[in-house]
């Protein structure tokens, strides 16, 4: 099983360019959405951890945001106890598809967070910042201040793409990420 993890700058269109791939996708957005709405145990353990912050079931994402803006510690809680599950669902979504020829990681802190292994392919979604934020106002609940604050703990965006095997340049049209997948696919396979 080819792993292939894709990293980049905030609102670059990672999910994007991972759907388009055609192969399984573990999006840890998707799964993180999930864990809020469903999972009583994470709700408890940030409730120990940030009473002030989180007091409804299911987790309301705005006291998530409230609690990163108040404290920059906070985040960090949150990412401990969060990636601990992400990690388990990533490992039963790698055990479900191992006979896949490609599975597609569409993780955030990827990088960050220790989750590639040596040998998996990394690829790079470049996008121009002016692109970027100019989507990211569009968003209905973007929060410059959030912004700023998870851009603190990534990795440098010239280190994420120094590190990385393939580059896909994304000017968000369907035609530059198409052709950037179809010639980094011919060289994996």
């Amino acid at each position: 099983m080819i792993k292939i993890g894709i990293i980049g700058d905030i609102g670059s269109g990672k999910s994007y360019v991972a759907k388009r791939f055609g192969y399984p996708v573990f999006n840890a957005d998707v799964e993180v959405s999930k864990l809020y709405k469903k999972n009583r145990k994470i709700f408890n353990k940030l409730r120990k951890k940030l009473p002030k912050y989180i007091y409804s079931f299911p987790i309301n994402k705005n006291e998530i945001c409230e609690a990163i803006l108040e404290n920059k510690t906070n985040l960090k809680k949150i990412v401990d106890i969060v990636h601990l599950e992400i990690r388990k669902k990533m490992n039963l979504f790698l055990k479900k598809n191992i006979n896949k020829k490609i599975v597609i990681l569409d993780i955030p802190l990827l990088m960050e967070n220790k989750i590639n292994k040596k040998d998996d392919i990394l690829i790079f979604v470049q996008s121009k910042k002016a692109d970027v934020l100019k989507r990211l106002k569009k968003r209905k609940n973007f929060n410059l201040k959030l912004f700023k604050r998870f851009k603190k703990i990534q990795l440098p965006l010239e280190y994420k793409r120094r590190k990385s095997t393939h580059i896909i340049k994304n000017n968000f049209t369907e035609n530059s990420v198409r052709v950037g997948i179809k010639n980094i696919l011919k060289k994996i396979l």
